[in-house]
């Protein structure tokens, strides 16, 4: 997710707490928080995709992340 997504979604957090938002910047912010959601999860997965467990007898297991 671009940084320019990430300083408005917290642009929009604190203008939240201090003022309130329109119903507008409501929706964008959930949008963008869906979006956030969405990105560290595929990273998550893309990374446990790449991880194994090794065992004490020496054997390598693939961790995998999965399917969504």
């Amino acid at each position: 997710m671009e940084q320019k997504k990430i300083d408005r979604i917290n642009e929009l957090a604190r203008k939240s707490k201090a003022e309130g938002l329109t119903e507008a910047e409501k929706a964008e912010q959930t949008e963008l928080r869906n979006e956030y959601r969405a990105s560290v999860t595929g990273n998550l997965m893309q990374q446990l995709e790449h991880t194994y467990i090794m065992t004490p007898d020496g054997k390598k297991h693939k961790v995998g992340g999965g399917k969504k």
